[in-house]
């Protein structure tokens, strides 16, 4: 299969405490245009011409949560997007949530991320521990929460979406 004939369904995880206790849980894809998440509606304007946006959830900073979370998308989903909980605060989980259900991380993702941000932002680059893994076939991109970290993170993973699932499910 060619790369540009794969259909790609991804979900989108927003991770944040703060939006959570205004917000409450939130479980679909609709609810999005009525909270104020920039950084999941830019993952879900900027990716819709290339993959199929299938679901959108909101969850606290909860380690058990965001893995749960995501290996319940992943269920129905090729890859999952997450925004927030990637720098070094004491409520920044999402890392430790995601790497004990990882199968593969993809160290090369974190490291361009961190390398264009430097240019941008300079040593406060260091802070990010944005990555991208695999979960058996499919793949996860945990983003930093803010807008603009979550356009930078966008523009790799539009570069690399399709040829990471095509060679993530073996195709290639």
């Amino acid at each position: 299969m060619h790369e540009a004939d794969i259909h790609i369904r991804v979900a989108v995880l927003t991770i944040s405490t703060s939006k959570y206790e205004t917000y409450g849980e939130v479980r679909n894809l609709d609810s999005l245009d009525k909270i104020d998440d920039e950084s999941g509606k830019t993952v879900v304007q900027e990716l819709s011409d290339i993959c199929e946006i299938t679901e959108y959830r909101l969850v606290p900073d909860d380690m058990i949560r965001i893995q749960s979370e995501v290996v319940d998308l992943l269920k129905n989903n090729d890859a999952v997007i997450t925004t927030g909980g990637t720098g070094i605060t004491p409520t920044d989980v999402t890392v430790e949530a995601i790497e004990p259900v990882m199968t593969k991380k993809i160290d090369g993702f974190g490291e361009i991320y961190r390398m264009l941000s430097h240019i941008d932002v300079g040593a406060p680059a260091i802070l990010s521990r944005t990555f991208a893994c695999l979960i058996e076939d499919k793949v996860v991109f945990c983003l930093p929460g803010s807008p603009k970290a979550v356009k930078l993170g966008i523009k790799l993973i539009r570069d690399s979406l399709k040829h990471i699932i095509t060679h993530a499910k073996g195709l290639k």
